[in-house]
């Protein structure tokens, strides 16, 4: 889509008031001097949402929750890591022909590569969602061990099957040790900021701690997670990555992620002061 030459790209979601996609995309194209706009959509009727991407020919769209798997049957083609993984984040218009792709499984696999060697090391994937799935793909082709952990324990034993890797339920979690413990789920995001998926006891039984929740800066996990003395990754810097890939797909240029990593900082920071 454009207006007055202007690529329009956008986020679709429900919730997605919370977001600050908008805030880095729009800030990265700007840097960029590209003449491009970044809008976010609650979505109630995902099909319909699709036909409106193609009738409006909006150029590129970020897909969040909960539609990250269910976006794929409405999708002209599905790259073969998107494919593998089972749910896509990103989507290409070419022409009206729907691509769909998944960056969160880079973003996870550079968050984590910043910190610590995956390979041989094992991993607690909280959730059994799209993220959940990307997490798995992320740690697996990086020659790491994943495990699954899901409040639903049928729905995470389907998962692991599919994988061929461990499955378990949320209550077993005291039982187990790994080198990380990744929450792919949205316990703790904005605005229910005093959840947590993982009671604080229980995690000294890992050496790291990755929240994929950005909003807030640092979740409840995170804060219970530097008190028992674990590494904290926070989801700030997977936000960006996955952004940035998006961005790489959809212009072909390489976005400042720095200067993406501070605005949305900055604006975390501001909220929480305010």
């Amino acid at each position: 889509m454009k207006i007055n030459d202007t690529a329009v790209y956008a986020l679709i979601g429900n919730p997605v008031a919370h977001s600050l996609s908008p805030l880095m995309h729009n800030r990265a194209y700007r840097e960029l001097n590209l003449a491009a706009q970044y809008v976010a959509f609650c979505v109630s009727d995902l099909s319909d949402a699709l036909r409106g991407i193609r009738a409006l020919q909006i150029s590129g769209v970020s897909v969040t929750i909960p539609f990250k798997v269910e976006v794929m049957k409405y999708l002209d083609e599905v790259d073969e890591d998107a494919r593998k993984i089972g749910a896509v984040n990103t989507i290409i218009n070419e022409q009206g022909k729907l691509k769909g792709l998944n960056t969160d499984w880079l973003g996870i696999v550079r968050t984590l590569q910043e910190s610590m060697e995956i390979k041989g090391r094992s991993f607690v994937v909280l959730g059994a969602g799209g993220t959940a799935q990307a997490a798995i793909y992320a740690i697996t082709a990086a020659g790491g061990c994943p495990m699954i952990v899901n409040r639903t324990e049928e729905r995470g034993r389907k998962l692991a099957l599919a994988w061929g890797i461990p499955s378990y339920s949320l209550e077993a979690i005291g039982r187990l040790k790994a080198d990380c413990l990744i929450n792919t789920t949205p316990v703790g995001m904005y605005p229910h900021t005093d959840a947590s998926p993982v009671s604080g006891e229980m995690l000294n039984n890992f050496r790291w701690v990755m929240d994929v929740i950005y909003h807030p800066l640092q979740t409840r996990l995170l804060r219970e997670a530097t008190q028992a003395g674990c590494g904290v990754l926070s989801g700030l810097t997977m936000f960006v990555h996955q952004g940035a890939e998006q961005i790489k797909l959809w212009t072909g240029q390489e976005p400042p992620r720095e200067l993406m990593r501070e605005v949305v900082k900055n604006q975390l920071l501001g909220d929480k002061r305010s």
